[in-house]
């Protein structure tokens, strides 16, 4: 079974720490978007997507690769992120990209968030929020996600 994880993490790579994690635990290739041939996506079982929260949704990157992806019908994916914002509203943050996933075809089997160390816009002013993470907490929470992730497929 073959497994990618599409990733973007550009200030302080806090997704691609949690995108090797999952890429470890999953037996999967990790890939930013510029890398990936949308053509070849139909060769994956499973396709995670991921990236920081700016200003309220995934990097514009993530977002544009989805929009151009093929249709690509009961194809099983999940969405992570990592953010400066709080946990309880991560759902919300995940919602566009979801939407053009499910738009194409795939069933989203599971979401994940952490806490990032976030400078964005504003925050670098103050030396930013949630320093120190992601941390060996959070570490351990996406190594059980992904394992959760394993045994539904």
């Amino acid at each position: 079974m073959k497994k990618l994880i599409v990733y973007v993490s550009i200030h302080h790579n806090n997704t691609e720490k949690i995108a090797k994690i999952f890429a470890n635990i999953l037996e999967a290739d990790m890939k930013n978007p510029e890398q990936i041939d949308t053509n070849n996506l139909s060769a994956y079982d499973l396709i995670g997507f991921g990236s920081g929260i700016y200003f309220f949704k995934h990097h514009k990157s993530l977002l544009e690769f989805a929009k151009r992806l093929p249709p690509l019908k009961n194809k099983k994916t999940f969405i992570f992120s990592t953010s400066g914002q709080t946990k309880i509203k991560f759902l919300i943050r995940h919602r566009p990209l979801k939407t053009i996933l499910e738009s194409k075809g795939f069933e989203v089997i599971g979401e994940f968030n952490c806490a990032g160390f976030d400078t964005v816009g504003p925050l670098r002013l103050i030396g930013g929020i949630k320093k120190g993470r992601p941390n060996n907490e959070d570490f351990k929470q996406a190594e059980a996600f992904a394992k959760n992730l394993k045994e539904k497929i």
